[in-house]
């Protein structure tokens, strides 16, 4: 793990990246972080990630700005420029209710193949999908999910790279956390190893690749 700044954090970011976006409307999403990929331009990025927040917050900045190919998500409703974009075309969009969009990025994180659901089974939702029956109950075979990169948004990191999340900021981003090939946090505040107590930290230093803190 490696304390850096926020351009070398995203130095590899590349055209047509799959990303986790952790937080929920973004709160828990690392928004220098997120600047930083509006200002390099990247483009046709897959995002993963709860919703897209707002035009003007999030990674609705990012949908604003014209550099999202797909998104995977489970609510758009906040954003109207993503609807738009769903509808004209211009926009790919998966979206995935909220409890199977956990799985999917927990079993892509435990290197399973996948999760079996009930939810969607006779919707829209399980078009394309496997349907698999057990005890004469029908369930959906949901793919896992992984990552190049995981942007992560905690509260605060140690100088390892322990995080710890206030409240609902954990949202997604323990999880994700487990799911990209590179995993890229952003803290509010940086402190020595210690003053994170170990049952604080939600994610630990093992799955942290670069953090940047005292950005934002």
């Amino acid at each position: 793990m490696k304390i850096v700044s926020i351009k070398d954090a995203i130095a590899n970011i590349h055209d047509g990246a799959t990303i986790m976006v952790g937080g929920f409307l973004a709160c828990g999403t690392p928004e220098p972080i997120i600047d930083a990929l509006v200002e390099k331009g990247v483009k046709d990025l897959t995002l993963i990630c709860n919703d897209t927040a707002t035009p003007t917050t999030g990674i609705g900045k990012l949908v604003a700005n014209n550099q999202v190919k797909k998104v995977i998500a489970t609510h758009i409703g906040t954003n109207p420029i993503t609807g738009q974009k769903m509808n004209d075309g211009t926009m790919e969009v998966e979206l995935s209710p909220q409890g199977t969009l956990a799985e999917r990025i927990r079993s892509g994180g435990a290197g399973l193949g996948g999760v079996l659901t009930p939810t969607g089974v006779g919707t829209e939702v399980a078009d394309g999908k496997q349907v698999i029956n057990i005890d004469g109950k029908d369930y959906l075979l949901e793919k896992p999910l992984r990552a190049d990169f995981a942007l992560i948004g905690a509260t605060i990191a140690d100088e390892k790279g322990n995080l710890y999340f206030t409240a609902t900021s954990k949202n997604f981003n323990t999880v994700m956390a487990t799911a990209a090939d590179v995993v890229i946090a952003g803290a509010d505040l940086i402190v020595p190893v210690g003053d994170i107590q170990p049952e604080n930290v939600a994610v630990p230093a093992i799955f942290v690749d670069y953090l940047v803190g005292g950005e934002s």
